[in-house]
């Protein structure tokens, strides 16, 4: 049994259903609908596994002026809109709605421009991440941002989560690199912001954009900016007996004035399971592991790899080695991005978590985590950004246990309380969807959630694109004003609404 709860479902729209496929068949192809159980059973859950359900409709337009086409619809008629991309995403925003048009954008899978003079790239939202790279690498260039789900997470989700990776430290996240964008507002307005160029005019509607979880509008055109590939990268595997010196290790790379262009952390049981996964050689004795990227000229990488060497030593390591080739390196990467799925040996299921700390509050947090591990009795392996302080702790629980999920939402929440109360934030790059809705209230206050739906209303005026998501169940009827309030009472007010 799960805490999640969704919208009330509205059955006038269930009663319409037959309708409404008619309906979008009139806008897109009649093969481009899909109503059938079977059909949509592919599209009830995103990579947040916990959470499933089915939507009323899949739709999988052509083209933005369908996606348009679409919304309008859905907005004359007042039913709900959940965007999807790859469905990688692992906080439940792009769980769908019974009462709800699912709007796949599998078929925008096109990239549409590469523009070499201005280093940019031109894209459709359901291009994938690692694809952007391959198109470009034959001119010694690739897109910076590196999800561990590249291979199959679409850059268009990258942008409704503002996904980061494990080279984010250097180089950024999405929002980062990325240079304009195409939209759909749900009145079907088709609207382009940014373009080539570095800057623009006027207010930041794309930093609005990036991270906006598919609350705003449907993104069906991106475009972002390509990097010269460094002349050198090394990487060091690195080995130490304890997290605290790992942590201390990590201060201390960042406070001698070295940027990494990526730095990884990973728990014992986590190195583990992935040594076990793809025989990346981890040290398997050593109770945290790090990988340190560094890249730039032969010379500036030969340097600061003997300064990492040294700042390692110092921080008591027990082991240290540094790449010969690059499929060497390349596997090193390998057994990293591959921790989530080595840890279905561990467990029947794994819960991932997303949160962000100040870099000198690792210890910390990782002893609060293993102390709510004992209290919960959930075992916990962990990954981190440790760069820039974005930890991934993944509980182990089994689904078909009664009231492990509820126990394990329970922990999670508990964690990312922590992070919260250490100066950290709920999320570094997976979202909030469902996952994090209910904590919003730990990191905004009354005023800030008002603005924020603001915005939205201002742009989703009836609350039909991905509701649900980002903000407080509790809380909505109220923001949005329509709460039952009679003879200036309110309905059950002993009921916490934020």
């Amino acid at each position: 049994m799960s805490n999640i709860a969704l919208p009330e479902i509205d059955q006038s729209i269930l009663r319409k259903k037959a309708t409404i496929i008619s309906d979008l068949k009139k806008i897109t192809n009649s093969e481009n609908v899909l109503s059938e159980d079977d059909e949509v059973k592919a599209y009830e859950t995103d990579s947040l596994l916990a959470y499933k359900q089915k939507p009323l409709v899949v739709v999988l337009p052509e083209n933005t002026l369908e996606v348009s086409k679409i919304l309008k619809y859905c907005n004359e008629n007042k039913i709900k809109v959940v965007p999807r991309g790859a469905g990688t995403g692992l906080s439940g925003g792009a769980l769908p709605l019974q009462d709800g048009i699912l709007v796949s954008l599998g078929k925008f899978n096109k990239i549409l421009e590469i523009d070499f003079d201005n280093n940019c790239v031109v894209t459709q939202p359901g291009v994938t991440n690692l694809s952007i790279t391959q198109a470009v690498q034959h001119k010694d260039l690739y897109y910076a941002p590196d999800p561990s789900s590249q291979i199959i997470c679409s850059i268009g989700g990258n942008v409704a989560e503002n996904s980061g990776g494990v080279h984010s430290l250097k180089y950024g996240t999405t929002s980062n690199n990325i240079l304009g964008v195409e939209i759909v507002l749900m009145d079907g307005t088709i609207c382009k912001v940014g373009g080539k160029t570095f800057d623009s005019e006027g207010y930041d509607i794309l930093g609005l954009i990036s991270g906006s979880e598919g609350l705003l509008g449907v993104i069906t055109e991106i475009t972002v900016k390509i990097l010269r590939k460094a002349q050198t990268v090394r990487a060091a595997l690195i080995g130490f007996p304890s997290v605290e010196d790992g942590g201390n290790f990590v201060s201390d790379v960042i406070s001698n004035g070295i940027i990494p262009a990526g730095m990884e952390m990973m728990d014992k049981a986590l190195t583990e399971a992935t040594d076990n996964y793809c025989k990346a050689g981890y040290p398997r004795d050593a109770e945290s592991m790090l990988i340190v990227e560094l890249d730039g000229t032969k010379s500036e990488v030969d340097e600061l790899i003997l300064k990492v060497g040294d700042i390692a030593k110092k921080n008591n390591s027990s082991s240290l080695r540094i790449n010969n080739s690059e499929e060497e390196r390349f596997m090193f990467w390998a057994g990293r991005k591959a921790a989530f799925p080595a840890c279905a040996a561990l467990a029947p299921d794994y819960y991932c978590m997303d949160g962000t700390i100040p870099k000198r509050k690792l210890s910390e947090v990782l002893k609060e985590i293993d102390r709510l591990s004992k209290k919960y009795n959930l075992p916990v392996a962990s990954a981190f950004h440790a760069g820039d302080g974005n930890l991934h702790p993944l509980i182990m629980y089994d689904a078909n246990s009664e009231g492990e999920l509820r126990k394990t939402e329970e922990f999670g929440a508990e964690i990312l309380k922590y992070c919260v109360k250490v100066g950290g934030v709920l999320t570094g790059e997976h979202g909030v969807g469902v996952e994090k809705r209910e904590l919003m209230c730990e990191m905004f206050n009354n005023s800030d959630i008002q603005q924020q739906i603001r915005i939205k209303k201002s742009l989703d005026n009836n609350n039909l694109l991905n509701p649900g998501k980002v903000y407080p169940i509790l809380r909505t009827c109220v923001e949005e004003g329509r709460a039952h309030i009679h003879a200036g009472e309110e309905k059950f007010p002993d009921i916490p609404r934020f």
